[in-house]
């Protein structure tokens, strides 16, 4: 599959995945995800590229899934189909044989920070902030936040994230682990592209089997944390408090939550 809004192109050993919907500063659709997919497939099978990197256009890196792309579904293709596709799709990412950097160069929230966690190495520009928002809708991170988070920030960060919803800035996120570099914006892609040439430089089998050795010891995500986030991502998108909450937002509003 083919689409302008997920791009793909090849810079010598270096592939580079831009999300290209700007106008909606990049919000996950399914046509997204199944290019996204598509294209984690054929890098898994070409071994001319040693270094993939994850860009966004625009104000924004990822702002998460288009909540007008599930909000309409019953709890059973929540569960069925759209969770666990993202599961499914960005743990390509994760396990992609070449190393991959997110490079972010604006808003990181939700879904989208789930697929920088994806990556192994995430850059931010200066200025740019992530966040879990998903309980200011009611429901939960479920692409592997949950799990992939704590990883990298501990239980305790990982916790007041997502239970407060709160951004946190790029120099926040570095000092806690989740972005290892931040550097000016109108450096980031030049920075992103110079780090994934000195990976690209070195042994190629040496580099994959240890990013296979540390990920081995080091899991960051788990079949039953899939499990998991499905069964309570269905549940938690069909409560009162969840209904609200898509409410507020497409009206525009602080929503009302009464915990039901």
């Amino acid at each position: 599959m083919t689409t302008d809004l997920v791009q793909l192109t090849y810079k010598g050993s270096v592939a580079t995945i831009v999300l290209n919907r700007a106008d909606k500063l990049n919000a996950l659709n399914a046509e997204m995800l199944t290019a996204l997919e598509t294209y984690a497939d054929e890098l898994d099978r070409n071994h001319d590229v040693r270094v993939v990197l994850l860009a966004g256009t625009g104000r924004a890196f990822c702002v998460g899934a288009d909540i007008y792309e599930w909000s309409d579904l019953t709890p059973l293709e929540m569960g069925r189909r759209w969770i666990r596709d993202g599961h499914r799709i960005f743990a390509r990412y994760a396990r992609l044989p070449q190393p991959v950097i997110a490079a972010l160069n604006g808003y990181t929230f939700g879904g989208g920070l789930e697929l920088a966690l994806a990556a192994d190495l995430r850059l931010a520009a200066e200025g740019v902030e992530l966040s879990f928002p998903e309980v200011k809708l009611g429901i939960i991170p479920g692409w592997a936040g949950t799990q992939r988070l704590p990883q990298l920030v501990g239980p305790s960060r990982a916790k007041q994230m997502i239970f407060s919803g709160d951004r946190i800035s790029a120099e926040q996120a570095e000092m806690w682990g989740l972005v290892n570099e931040v550097v000016p914006a109108d450096q980031l892609a030049a920075r992103a592209l110079d780090l994934a040439n000195s990976i690209a430089a070195n042994g190629p089998v040496a580099v994959q089997m240890t990013k296979q050795l540390i990920d081995a010891a080091t899991p960051a995500s788990s079949d039953n944390g899939v499990v998991l986030e499905t069964l309570a991502g269905s549940l938690a998108a069909y409560t009162a408090d969840a209904e609200e909450g898509v409410s507020a937002f497409r009206q525009r509003r602080q929503p009302k939550f009464t915990g039901r």
